[in-house]
């Protein structure tokens, strides 16, 4: 009796001390930090005056009034939609070609996809600088030494050399969103059709696509918002044509004069309209899912091209083909030549840039070195918040904490640029005063990318049933113990996932990293965009090249460890 007696007590003493409101109250602090606040700044600076601090509505006023201000707005929305209108086009072709025709080379095209999709846009707008500026680049020098003109018609420098880049690399957005519907697309459906004397032509076009239509439009807007809040493609392209759009004339407030009241107040259109968007999607999406729940699934039959084969595969290889092929080798080939302009001729050819950039240059090493270190740091503080506000969540150790992974997902609709701004307002002064250090830098990575992280380990906690711990405290076991031999190894996984979710992406951000370097915190994006404002084409191949590598050896790793799901995570 006495040791049956003992057993309770000991779980008495053990579950005295409660940590849920530790959990929680790290938790707030965190999302105080990283979320909260420079949302808030960037909110209050936008209605205060630049010198009296006292509130004013000028700073919108002048934003929304002023010609020069609004001629961008009109070209984001060009952009925008003229990016999301192709990459539709093209991606949802493919997806079909890809997922439902015996069309050949399936697997190669889907990896040229993926290659496509972990190819940052503004790496793609270098390597098309290389091959289509006006008088240097190669294939116009090619066209003009054929045609025996003086100079080759293509001008990357354009809102259409933008929109052309962009699209590329937004295919991917709607390429998969639609194969995932196909996979998910009743097949009795398409056999009743078939059965009762419909060609597989009109299935496709009768009910297919009206069934994965959900999917289109969500690809559409996702490449839309993908378009109107990027950065580096359009500073690369659009700034030497003196066509600004939104992000790119945001920079320019943060040019001498900074005029940060003046950028918060432009930014918001921004931030509405990523969230009117998102929400739409996010209805679209939810729609869909329902629809598709009730097919069952089947082996699918693909169908056949016959004499169409080659000639779609041949569509097919357009978009990777402009969007890896050309722009790999265009990086490489600038990469080992001494002279980029020469070509990779003979006596051209040099390993000279990686040494420089490696081991010569301390300027480019230690960029390398602090995009692997901010990278890493973000990912290692994102993915511990992530899970301490999921477990926080899904057990509801706290009244009201499932409010955390609401505003753990808020840094999703908030586009980078403008995120940036908010962390520059918040931290750029006393007393908590981080510009000019590698804190703010990865501040603002782990902000960018918690979202990411959480959606992963919010998933994977949810499915841990909760009784395995019980099981572990009715033993004795403290609940930090159970979550440590318990929990903790079963996420081991999702840990390892949402940490490579978050590396890769941090270790190629642009759009916030531009806003809060300086020289002594630059990173390999920031040190790229420099390069190639000052012409240095071999400069940036070589640390486009180094990014690249580093991102596929790690997908691949990833792939190979940790299966070819692991980067579709699940928004909470």
């Amino acid at each position: 009796m006495s040791t049956t007696a003992a057993a309770p007590r000991r779980v008495e003493r053990s579950g005295s001390f409660d940590i849920g409101p530790v959990f929680f109250i790290g938790a707030v602090v965190a999302l105080l930090i990283l979320v909260i606040v420079p949302i808030g700044w960037l909110l209050l600076i936008s209605v205060q005056q630049p010198d009296s601090r006292s509130l004013t509505l000028g700073n919108y006023v002048e934003a929304f009034t002023k010609s020069i201000y609004l001629r961008p707005i009109i070209n984001s929305f060009i952009l925008a939609l003229s990016v999301a209108t192709i990459a539709a086009l093209l991606g949802t072709p493919l997806a079909w070609l890809i997922a439902r025709s015996d069309m050949p080379g399936r697997k190669t095209m889907r990896a040229l996809i993926t290659a496509a999709f972990v190819t940052p846009s503004f790496l793609g707008a270098e390597a098309w600088i290389l091959l289509a500026a006006p008088n240097s680049g190669w294939l116009n020098r090619a066209i003009a030494s054929f045609t025996h003109a003086d100079h080759g018609p293509i001008n990357i420098f354009s809102l259409g050399g933008a929109i052309f880049v962009m699209a590329l690399y937004n295919v991917p957005y709607t390429f998969t969103f639609v194969a995932s519907g196909l996979e998910l697309l009743p097949v009795e459906l398409e056999d009743a059709s078939s059965t009762l004397g419909a060609s597989a032509w009109r299935t496709m076009r009768s009910i297919t696509l009206p069934l994965v239509m959900p999917a289109i439009i969500a690809g559409f807007i996702m490449s839309f918002l993908e378009a109107i809040a990027e950065f580096g493609t359009p500073a690369f392209l659009l700034i030497p044509a003196r066509a600004q759009v939104v992000t790119t004339q945001l920079y320019l407030f943060f040019q001498f004069p900074v005029r940060t009241e003046l950028a918060a107040a432009y930014a918001m259109p921004l931030l509405a309209v990523t969230l009117l968007l998102l929400m739409v999607q996010r209805r679209i999406l939810g729609r869909r899912k329902y629809t598709m729940v009730g097919g069952k699934g089947g082996r699918r039959r693909l169908v056949a091209l016959g004499a169409w084969r080659w000639p779609l595969l041949g569509f097919a290889a357009l978009v990777p083909l402009c969007s890896v092929v050309l722009p790999y080798l265009a990086l490489l080939a600038t990469s080992v030549s001494r002279i980029w302009s020469a070509g990779p001729v003979p006596g051209n050819l040099t390993l000279y840039w990686y040494r420089w950039a490696i081991i010569d240059n301390p300027e480019t090493r230690r960029a390398i070195w602090h995009s692997l270190e901010y990278g890493a740091a973000a990912a290692t503080v994102a993915t511990i918040i992530a899970l301490l506000i999921a477990y926080t969540a899904n057990r509801k150790l706290f009244p009201g904490a499932q409010v955390l992974g609401i505003v753990c997902m808020a840094p999703f609709v908030v586009p980078g640029i403008v995120l940036a701004i908010g962390i520059y307002a918040a931290y750029s002064h006393p007393p908590l005063l981080l510009y000019g250090t590698a804190a703010i830098l990865i501040i603002a990575f782990t902000t960018r990318f918690l979202p990411i992280a959480y959606s992963q380990l919010n998933t994977m906690v949810a499915a841990i049933n909760p009784d395995l711990e019980n099981a572990a405290r009715t033993l004795g076991a403290t609940r930090i113990r159970a979550l440590r031999t318990i929990t903790a190894p079963l996420l081991r996984r999702g840990l390892l996932a949402s940490w490579l979710l978050v590396f890769i992406p941090a270790i190629r951000e642009l759009s916030s990293a531009i806003f809060l370097f300086t020289p002594r915190t630059a990173t390999m994006t920031t040190q790229i965009f420099d390069f190639s404002d000052a012409g240095n084409y071999e400069g940036v191949s070589t640390l486009a090249i180094l990014i690249l590598a580093i991102t596929l050896i790690i997908v691949s790793v990833a792939y190979r460890f940790l299966g070819k799901d692991f980067m579709e995570t699940k928004r909470a």
